[in-house]
């Protein structure tokens, strides 16, 4: 692993970074090497394959942040910034550190946290904690935290320190937890806690802006659990707090924690209550085959259970969400094994055979059509179900004969198009809009254009295609902002995922988007635009500034 500087400097590492990829570019040995060793999409390919990746800025800094032992280019970017202003006041330096180890709902920000952020400063600069049992939590300092009780052992169940957390809440919610070197001493400070007499069920309120750290929501109480199961996703320390006597129906436990079945399993055999939880409609979201399983295995799962809530409730039963989120087959299969209703109608009366053909399902309509299915689609039905199906020919064949569609097509059917935008579904696109689709209709769970959910996705193809066929960067979703916004907030906070927002960046501007200008208070990271200065990632930043990537 690389040494980082006492002082590193995020510029001098962003050229580090375009050295390197301007080294991969002309195809040198060494740097095609580096890529393969800490790239994971590079690992094992020989150099004619790493080359034909077609790698970009974004790739060049992950490839660096784990030279340097950091997860992601954003890790350590956050390190960096807490390195350089560590020390100039102590009490702003904890406040960083806590911003590092927490997430934004307990830390008062809108971040993630960064682990290996927080380790490697704590670990450069023992003092952050020097003198404070409430940030010795956050680390899991078992003799701190054995002074601190045998002193007033009263603190247990008082909250304190910087961020004013009670212990217990201080330690789940730590996200060092997530870290092997860290991992054994917070579950040991966790069981210290509870044996001393910490209350298991200890709370906190939510900092999520608009709340902050100084005026906590009332509302949104944050349990020392959710931070085992929810947020850090431990199995062990959530064993440790329901052995103890948490509450599984703390109102977010559960919810949160089907990334990892291992949690959801605990927390259900704790009691956890699934009706009510919104759990059956996230599961869907996640597309976790076995939380679904033992979400509906659960004594009081109601697989018919209203949505209590938007954007779920205009599809009103968990079988609809499924096919909405175009999950498989055999998510359809668990829902019908445990009592979903084939049966079941959206709240305007289509059928769940005939939503599932609008999403390009057929299999899964296969699995749901009912007596009342039996009769031949409409024209206007069948015209969508070969477009959603990708059958441009069929499509065609129909609308030779009723020239009228799309255009004659309901709202709700016209907005499958930035519905299926939205899921990835490509070839659908492709060929509603070559039939004449409304390009500009908006929908999907945040009310976006077509061109809005390519950008988000990083869908450089889609988003030439859109482009080409008149979609405008003006177009707005339901946030209040245009495509501009959209692939800012994507570039920033999806970056370690396949999309390409330069690429998208490229053809937006080659179809008119203005392409900015430095921010007048020199951010590096903020473009100017006439109307609104936004942020973007650096690779992005550079392209509409004109710089080199």
């Amino acid at each position: 692993m690389n040494q980082l500087p006492n002082r590193p400097n995020l510029d001098l590492l962003k050229k580090q970074a375009k050295d390197l990829l301007a080294a991969y570019r002309r195809g040198e040995p060494d740097a095609l090497a580096r890529f393969r060793e800490s790239l994971p999409s590079a690992a094992g390919k020989d150099d004619t394959a790493t080359v034909a990746l077609g790698l970009r800025l974004h790739d060049a800094q992950s490839c660096l942040a784990r030279e340097y032992g950091f997860p992601s280019w954003r890790d350590l970017g956050s390190f960096v910034g807490a390195q350089r202003a560590y020390g100039a006041d102590r009490a702003g330096s904890i406040r960083n550190w806590a911003g590092l180890v927490y997430a934004g709902d307990i830390s008062g920000s809108t971040n993630r946290a960064s682990p290996e952020a927080a380790a490697r400063m704590v670990e450069d600069h023992p003092d952050i904690i020097a003198g404070d049992a409430y940030l010795a939590c956050a680390v899991g300092d078992g003799a701190v935290l054995r002074e601190a009780t045998q002193r007033d052992a009263g603190w247990l169940n008082r909250p304190g320190g910087p961020l004013n957390l009670p212990p217990l809440v201080a330690v789940t919610h730590s996200s060092l937890v997530r870290l092997p070197r860290f991992r054994n001493a917070l579950h040991a400070a966790a069981r210290s806690l509870l044996d001393a007499g910490a209350d298991p069920n200890q709370t906190v309120g939510s900092r999520w802006p608009p709340a902050s750290l100084e005026q906590p929501s009332d509302e949104y109480r944050l349990s020392a659990l959710y931070g085992a199961a929810g947020q850090n996703h431990d199995p062990e320390m959530t064993k440790l707090l329901l052995d103890a006597g948490a509450d599984p129906n703390d109102g977010e436990s559960l919810y949160h924690s089907l990334e990892n079945p291992a949690c959801t399993r605990l927390l259900l055999e704790a009691g956890a209550r699934v009706t009510g939880s919104n759990a059956l409609y996230r599961v869907l979201d996640l597309d976790s085959l076995e939380a679904l399983q033992l979400l509906l295995a659960a004594p009081d799962a109601d697989p018919n259970e209203p949505a209590g809530s938007q954007p779920t409730s205009d599809w009103g039963r968990p079988l609809l969400w499924a096919i909405r989120r175009r999950r498989s087959p055999a998510h359809l299969e668990a829902l019908l094994a445990a009592g979903a209703h084939p049966s079941a109608r959206t709240p305007d009366g289509l059928s769940a055979y005939r939503v599932a053909l609008r999403f390009g399902l057929p299999d899964v309509a296969a699995l749901l059509r009912q007596p009342d299915d039996e009769g031949p689609l409409p024209d206007d039905e069948r015209f969508i179900a070969a477009c959603a199906a990708g059958d441009e020919v069929t499509a065609q064949t129909i609308k030779t004969r009723r020239p009228d569609l799309p255009d004659s097509l309901s709202d709700m059917q016209l907005r499958l198009l930035p519905e299926l935008a939205a899921q990835g579904c490509r070839d659908a696109v492709k060929v509603m809009v070559r039939l004449g689709w409304p390009v500009a209709r908006r929908g999907g769970d945040w009310d976006a254009s077509a061109l809005n959910h390519a950008v988000f996705r990083g869908d450089v193809e889609l988003t030439r295609f859109l482009l080409d066929h008149g979609a405008d960067w003006k177009e707005q979703h339901g946030f209040g902002g245009d495509v501009r916004g959209t692939l800012g907030w994507a570039s920033v906070n999806e970056p370690e995922s396949t999309g390409d927002w330069v690429g998208c960046a490229e053809a937006l501007v080659a179809h008119g988007m203005p392409a900015g200008r430095p921010d007048p208070q020199g951010r590096r990271e903020v473009v100017a635009f006439d109307d609104e200065a936004l942020i973007f990632s650096d690779e992005v930043a550079d392209f509409l500034l004109g710089k080199s990537v």
